[in-house]
């Protein structure tokens, strides 16, 4: 391995863990949650509102909240809102009302809901799990929402004729 190619990986992984950092930062300061630990790409918090919460920097980053009531108190949505604007820059309010609404639809179904606001994408699910988040009863997951891609003649001006 070259000495330029060294430093350019080991330079890129510095940058990536700075971008981690400062996410982490800023999600703690939109949160009020604490840092519980980092590893690698990702961080743990402590929040009272959520018995789990975490953070996956590498692509696409994403963030996990998990309750380990069915019908987790209001805040613990507050906190998925704060978190999101935070991640993607989304509304807080929006996403914490699309946040209630997902986990009704899935205590209504019993199935996982997903659903899209603003910059953020949403996914919540309630029910006995058998994954590393088994203790929790109420999931969400927040990420940010991919850009439409436009096609490709889609909105080109037509030609009379």
């Amino acid at each position: 391995m070259t000495s330029g190619l060294l430093v350019a990986l080991v330079g890129g992984t510095a940058h990536a863990a700075d971008a981690c950092d400062a996410l982490t930062a800023k999600v703690i300061r939109a949160t009020g949650a604490s840092l519980a630990g980092r590893a690698g790409s990702g961080a743990v918090f402590r929040a009272a509102d959520a018995e789990r919460m975490s953070l996956a920097c590498r692509t696409p980053r994403r963030m996990v909240f998990g309750s380990q009531a069915r019908e987790p108190e209001r805040p613990f949505f507050v906190l998925v809102g704060r978190a999101a604007e935070a991640l993607a820059g989304a509304k807080a309010e929006a996403v914490e009302v699309l946040a209630l609404t997902l986990h009704q639809d899935s205590l209504l179904t019993g199935l996982p809901r997903e659903g899209i606001v603003g910059k953020a994408a949403l996914r919540c699910e309630t029910g006995p799990r058998d994954d590393t988040l088994s203790g929790s009863l109420t999931v969400c997951i927040v990420t940010p929402a991919a850009p439409l891609r436009r096609r490709a003649g889609l909105f080109a001006e037509r030609r009379p004729g």
